[in-house]
């Protein structure tokens, strides 16, 4: 791993647990245990490096799309591929939770628009619904807002996904009958 793409990692692994807000280059240094110089290497300043951290971050939901385009259910596929890639999913938490900050709005777009809408249609299926495409994409937007401002670094995990999928397949049903 180069000194440069260890700065990458920590400091997307920081701000998806503790947010835009709270990076700082000098605790930085201190996490990846190298001079603030180095830092300066590599990055012109800290707005250069979020720049960095979102075309990681826009290359790991990629990622994430090409494996949930192979999934077959969400029990277990889907959860096995969110479990994998919970640092992806806490920066994507960060990326809506700042959404008010005009760039992070562009780079939660462009994220959203990466991401596609293969859990929707794992969903869909597995709701055996009838509504129209525009009512199953309301109800799915806001079935995403409440993962994402449920979800920490502490319940990204089998058990608690399990149990929220379900709790979201029995309130889905009742809403739609």
């Amino acid at each position: 791993m180069t000194t440069k793409s260890i700065w990458i990692s920590k400091g997307y692994e920081l701000c998806s647990i503790e947010g835009f807000n709270t990076l700082k280059i000098e605790q930085l240094a201190k996490i990846v245990r190298i001079s603030k110089s180095s830092f300066y290497h590599y990055f012109a300043d800290l707005d250069c490096f979020i720049d960095e951290l979102l075309e990681y971050h826009f290359e790991q939901c990629k990622i994430v799309a090409n494996k949930e385009k192979s999934c077959l259910n969400i029990y277990p596929d889907l959860i096995n591929i969110l479990v994998e890639h919970k640092t992806d999913l806490l920066f994507h938490r960060q990326l809506r939770i700042n959404r008010k900050n005009s760039q992070i709005e562009k780079a939660l777009e462009k994220s959203i628009q990466i991401l596609g809408n293969y859990a929707v249609m794992l969903w869909a299926r597995d709701i055996n619904h009838n509504l129209s495409e525009s009512q199953l994409e309301g109800l799915f937007a806001i079935a995403t807002d409440d993962f994402y401002m449920r979800i920490n670094e502490n319940n990204l995990n089998h058990d608690h996904l399990s149990t929220y999928f379900k709790s979201l397949e029995k309130t889905t049903q009742q809403l739609i009958g």
